[in-house]
């Protein structure tokens, strides 16, 4: 997508946020899966603000000063969110789209009091170097949907996650075609090395959660 395409190119989607606040996300008309934002991103978006997370009333604040990595960001929506919340988040995705990532970061700049949050390139399976030391948290928003991209996927999320790294993954469960085959072989080769438990709906955002829209905390093996 050209620098300066145009602004006819994209809508405007609105996340409301618990202080009143709205996230304002640009999406494609035209493009690929990364250009839209997901159901599933915005269940995740919400559960980052969730009182556990985040409640200014009692002084709760996980997110203030910890470093986060999106995988396969498309919009930005859940890093922005974690990046309005006070963490310093890096969001991730090919480079065909960057431009939109970094069109986001620029209209949501003014939201982003203590946090702060860049784009950058991340092709699943390759370097992390970049990403170093690993991130307190990884979030990633309906990342399992390619079949040649599951083992690729795990190799990041083992390359880029320390001992203390918690990964937030919340997707859609999809019943038609080969979503079931690709969630079981995900499933399958993640637990080689990596332990799941997955979150009950209340402790979700009692608004944006789904009965088919699972988040789940993925921690190391030790």
């Amino acid at each position: 997508m050209a620098a300066d395409a145009e602004e006819s190119d994209y809508f405007v989607r609105e996340i409301e946020k618990n202080d009143g606040l709205s996230l304002k996300v640009k999406q494609c008309y035209l493009g690929d899966v990364g250009c839209v934002v997901w159901d599933a991103a915005i269940v995740l978006a919400k559960y980052l603000e969730t009182k556990q997370f985040y409640d200014p009333s009692s002084g709760v604040n996980v997110w203030a000063g910890r470093t986060v990595v999106e995988l396969g960001a498309g919009t930005g929506v859940v890093g922005l969110m974690a990046a309005t919340l006070g963490a310093e988040v890096t969001v991730t995705d090919l480079d065909d789209l960057q431009t939109l990532l970094k069109l986001n970061i620029q209209e949501n700049q003014a939201l982003i009091k203590s946090g702060s949050v860049t784009a950058k390139v991340l092709k699943w399976g390759e370097d992390v170097s970049d990403f170093r030391p690993p991130p307190h948290y990884v979030l990633m928003a309906d990342c399992i949907y390619y079949e040649q991209s599951i083992v690729p996927l795990v190799e990041s999320l083992k390359l880029l996650s320390g001992p203390e790294t918690c990964i937030i993954c919340c997707y859609e469960q999809r019943t038609e075609g080969v979503n079931p085959k690709v969630e079981k072989q995900f499933f399958e080769l993640l637990q080689r090395n990596f332990n799941c438990e997955e979150i009950p709906s209340e402790k979700q955002d009692p608004e944006f959660s789904s009965p088919d829209i699972h988040i789940l905390h993925i921690r190391r093996k030790v």
